[in-house]
């Protein structure tokens, strides 16, 4: 089959030849699938660059996003870094309370925490516990971190309470401890072995004999809740106040009581005054301190000059 032509005629305005061209068929469709794939190229090529220029646009934000997360991730690691250094200090300084208190002696079973190291575990040191931070730590091993910091500080509370409670038991101790002079004159009799002064045999004084005028005040040496408050033999009128931790202390001879049975005092409070009741050869007050039932030396828990 011939293939078919086509004749192209360009007629000029003046008065030049008609020009002739034979265009064949063939051709005519060679250049139409040309332009086609031309087309169909610079389509492809379009919609390949609106992809490109989205994924551009795309990696650029999780650029900027994955810049913030590494910022954010920086200061979290600061801020474990700082918490883990608090917590090293306040260790030491737990170890160094419980070092003058004796709280962590094996014989008051007081420690806290294992004594011993799990099996398959090994004891961090102290001074880096927790301070140790590496700049690739991973996300994982940081929440591992806070987990131990975490169970570490619940542990350290622990402890500080403890330490709270046996400071408070050592201020109530003290405020239970017969500190003060209960009156104010001079000691005529002192703890210990003298002379009976009405058989003159040699004895036991259970305490100290501090002579003053009839009537002088009589005070608490320190908090406690009154036993007794009454006449008891020889001591004529007597106070007994109970001071707690089994200290309690007694007041003989006096003339005049203050308190009664049941009533709390503070020290310094008034509670009696001195007289010549019961087994007395003149006013004073007898002053005894008895812990766990047995007399004790009064001066050693006085403070006072």
């Amino acid at each position: 089959m011939a293939n078919k032509t086509y004749t192209l005629m360009v007629v000029s305005d003046h008065n030049a030849p008609v020009k002739r061209y034979h265009i064949q068929k063939s051709f005519l469709v060679q250049l139409g699938v040309g332009v086609a794939l031309l087309a169909g190229l610079a389509l492809g090529a379009t919609i390949h660059y609106f992809h490109v220029a989205q994924d551009a646009a795309e990696n650029r934000i999780l650029r900027e996003e994955n810049l913030t997360l590494r910022g954010q991730l920086k200061s979290v690691r600061e801020r474990i870094e700082h918490i883990g250094t608090t917590l090293d200090r306040v260790e030491r300084f737990d170890q160094k309370l419980r070092a003058v208190t004796l709280l962590s002696d094996p014989q008051r079973n007081l420690a806290m925490g294992p004594t011993e190291t799990e099996p398959g575990t090994t004891a961090p040191a102290t001074d880096t516990q927790f301070t140790q931070l590496h700049a690739s730590e991973a996300p994982t091993a940081l929440m591992g971190r806070l987990d131990r910091l975490s169970a570490e500080a619940t542990r350290q509370e622990q402890s500080l309470q403890e330490l709270q409670a046996y400071f408070q038991d050592q201020k109530s101790l003290l405020a239970s401890t017969p500190s003060l002079w209960p009156a104010r004159g001079w000691v005529t009799s002192d703890f210990g072995q003298r002379l009976d002064p009405y058989t003159a045999d040699r004895v036991t004084h259970a305490g100290l004999d501090i002579a003053a005028p009839h009537g002088k005040e009589v005070y608490a040496p320190s908090d406690g809740t009154v036993l007794f408050a009454g006449l008891e033999g020889g001591y004529g009128n007597v106070i007994v106040i109970d001071h707690g931790y089994g200290i309690k202390t007694r007041y003989g001879h006096l003339s005049k009581m203050l308190v009664k049975a049941g009533d709390k005092v503070k020290r310094g409070a008034r509670i009696a005054a001195v007289g010549n009741t019961g087994r007395s050869t003149g006013p004073h007050l007898h002053y005894e301190v008895r812990v766990n039932g047995i007399p004790q030396n009064p001066r050693k828990f006085i403070l006072e000059e």
